[in-house]
């Protein structure tokens, strides 16, 4: 295992790589997590979800999942198969507030045409954007 205290960051086609294939993971787990309670509902109440609804679960779903799985050192699969560590900026793992601030901030930072992708070529670190107001950072491991 590296030092987390390295000043070496992987690249940024290796970081969109494991996002990408973290995208695809995520459609099995939101398949389990949304689809699946939502029928099971409108089959008993003969109701659909709202889209508001649907979004909140959306949200909160992956929000369980991404702060899970970054805080106390642990990582999502994408980050192990791409064989990436999340850490704070002092190299230690994240606390869960931390991991949420991080999640927090990752929507707008995708959300806005992905400006906060795009910053990562112009911060002299080769930080997200996100990362880079959260305090953490991206490490080989």
């Amino acid at each position: 295992m590296q030092n987390s205290n390295n000043n070496t960051r992987p690249g940024l086609l290796r970081r969109l790589a494991s996002m990408f294939y973290e995208s695809l993971l995520l459609l099995g787990v939101l398949a389990l997590l949304l689809v699946v309670p939502h029928i099971l509902i409108g089959t008993v109440t003969h109701r659909i979800a709202t889209p508001s609804v649907l979004q909140l679960h959306f949200f909160l779903a992956l929000l369980a999942y991404f702060v899970w799985f970054w805080s106390a050192g642990r990582r999502t699969l994408a980050m192990k198969t791409w064989r990436l560590r999340l850490v704070s900026g002092e190299g230690r793992t994240l606390t869960p507030a931390r991991a949420l601030l991080r999640y927090l901030l990752c929507w707008p930072s995708l959300g806005f045409f992905g400006i906060g992708i795009f910053w990562a070529l112009f911060d002299r670190d080769g930080q997200f954007l996100h990362d880079r107001i959260a305090g953490t950072r991206i490490i080989p491991d």
